[in-house]
């Protein structure tokens, strides 16, 4: 191969990588973006009522006591949507602590007190506290801001029918269940 032929090569290879590079720079040129202020997404949110629907006019329906809602609640129904709690939790009459402690026979049962587990200092500090239907429902719905504090992860059952059936089967994890609040 002649010298003429090898500048001929190299000059090809200089000419493509200038042309793909200058692309590159009027490709910028035409496309720029402007770099945002704050980056991310802003991602808005309604406020939280407290559980019920909007009525019709753009007004929130009143709120349905939970005595109400568990007068129409369904074990069977809550049995279903315990199964979501139970990678975490067990519902069996002693059965073992998991990541959470075990379920059965928590209502009315002192908050941070069940034997064999290790609670946060936050469920620790409400030992005076019963687990009641109220207490319970507050916490399955929100539990971080029930708690504060708490090592529970989920991050809350936002649908007041199903805290409602959820409600009723962990009534029926008892050798006494506890009666319901009055509608």
């Amino acid at each position: 191969m002649s010298m003429n032929e090898n500048y001929k090569i190299y000059g090809a290879i200089l000419g493509t990588a200038l042309m793909a590079f200058g692309i590159k720079e009027l490709a910028g040129e035409i496309y720029h973006a402007e770099t945002p202020e704050k980056p991310g997404y802003l991602i808005e949110v309604a406020e939280a009522g407290t559980g019920g629907e909007a009525a019709a006019g753009g007004e929130e329906a009143p709120a349905v006591s939970l005595g109400t809602l568990l007068a129409s609640a369904d074990a069977t129904k809550g049995q279903a949507v315990a199964k979501n709690c139970a990678s975490c939790h067990d519902f069996t009459k002693g059965g073992p602590n998991k990541t959470g402690p075990n379920l059965y026979g928590v209502v009315m049962r002192k908050h941070g007190t069940h034997e064999g587990f290790t609670y946060s200092e936050a469920m620790a500090a409400k030992s005076a506290d019963d687990w009641s239907y109220e207490a319970l429902n507050e916490f399955i719905k929100s539990p971080k801001t029930a708690v504060p504090g708490t090592k529970m992860a989920y991050g809350g059952l936002k649908k007041d029918a199903d805290r409602a059936n959820l409600l009723a089967y962990l009534a029926t994890l008892s050798d006494a269940p506890v009666a319901f609040p009055a509608p």
